[in-house]
């Protein structure tokens, strides 16, 4: 297992980054940047053992810092969406800031996605990670309490990539930390013939600005219904209004008998280059989003324009506007408790 460091350039006001690349046994790597824990690069061999870059993202730090829709990136203090960017805790109301429509998103405008995070290495016998850290104050995007936030990366000897979150407060908040990486199994293209599995009945649908509605509705029927495999183009383009609102698919899928222990909730294979994705985690939901809004003045590392569709995400969360939903699993965190979550992304081929 293999560590090293690179400068990655500077933020706007001076601050020097880096990015640090993870090499395991077999010679499959990630690339992860300190700012905003950015996945920048993911590369793993198909079935003739070829290797290519399976994220999205850019080459640059600067690409980032300018035009990004979250590429890779760390999501807090809260992942998706709040509506009306307010919410109650204890008889108070918090505003936060409306940056996606009339609502609140990932965190605000500067989350966890644009801060630079502290780094310690982790060298494992069978892994190689990073440790990071991040003291949110008290307060910041409009978010109550003091916050210790840790993010264990571990990339495996098997290709595994493990996500290990982990937060503490001093004052009663809110906390729903995920990962953001758009994942093209061909390395190119779009994302229309990978098929996809998500073990779900049910899914949350949404209202025109996209918050969920409170209900859970059976998957049984529609187009989102992924409990076998199917191509994530077979029914995007159908005549649906949930379909419509998203301009394809955005929406939380709610995981079957979730009880908070680690178990795979969705796989997706890609057959013309043989490689097979499953994911397992702890979380209740998990956020499947078809890149609906990619566009072609977001150009890649290798040059190449990114279209609608040519990346996906599965963001494993607690659901969005929980804090306005008491029939959602809560996401309240209260001094004392510790809130913890992983979810493990592994890649092989078949």
């Amino acid at each position: 297992m293999k560590i090293t460091k690179e400068q990655f350039g500077k933020t706007t006001d001076g601050k020097a980054v880096e990015i640090y690349t993870l090499v395991n046994d077999t010679g499959s790597e990630v690339k992860i940047t300190n700012y905003g824990g950015i996945i920048v690069s993911l590369k793993v061999p198909d079935k003739k053992g070829n290797m290519d870059d399976i994220v999205l993202g850019y080459k640059t730090l600067n690409e980032y810092i300018k035009n990004s829709p979250y590429f890779g990136a760390l999501i807090g203090r809260y992942g998706n969406r709040i509506a009306k960017g307010k919410f109650n805790l204890n008889g108070k109301t918090y505003t936060l800031a409306i940056n996606d429509g009339p609502n609140h998103l990932h965190g605000g405008l500067i989350g966890f996605d644009k801060v630079i995070w502290d780094v310690k290495e982790i060298k494992q016998e069978n892994a190689a990670g990073l440790e990071l850290s991040y003291f949110s104050k008290d307060g910041e995007e409009g978010y109550p309490g003091n916050l210790n936030v840790t993010v264990k990366y571990l990339w495996t000897n098997e290709n595994e990539l493990k996500i290990e979150y982990a937060a503490a407060t001093d004052k009663t908040t809110i906390v729903n930390l995920t990962s953001h990486s758009y994942f093209n199994l061909a390395g190119k293209g779009d994302n229309m013939n990978h098929e996809m599995m998500i073990n779900a009945d049910k899914f949350t649908p949404v209202d025109e600005t996209l918050i969920p509605t409170g209900q859970l509705q059976s998957v049984k029927g529609t187009p989102f219904d992924f409990t076998k495999p199917a191509k994530i183009g077979s029914r995007i383009d159908d005549d649906n209004e949930q379909l419509k609102r998203g301009k394809g698919y955005d929406h939380n899928w709610a995981i079957n008998n979730y009880d908070g222990s680690l178990r795979k909730i969705a796989c997706v294979y890609e057959p013309t280059s043989g490689r097979f994705m499953e994911v397992s985690t702890t979380e209740p939901g998990v956020q499947f989003y078809s890149g609906n809004y990619l566009n072609e003045t977001m150009v890649g590392k290798d040059g190449v324009p990114y279209k609608a569709r040519s990346g996906f995400c599965l963001e494993t969360q607690h659901f969005p506007d929980a804090p306005n939903k008491p029939e959602f699993t809560s996401t309240k965190l209260e001094p004392g408790q510790k809130y913890s979550t992983t979810t493990i992304y592994k890649f092989s081929v078949k």
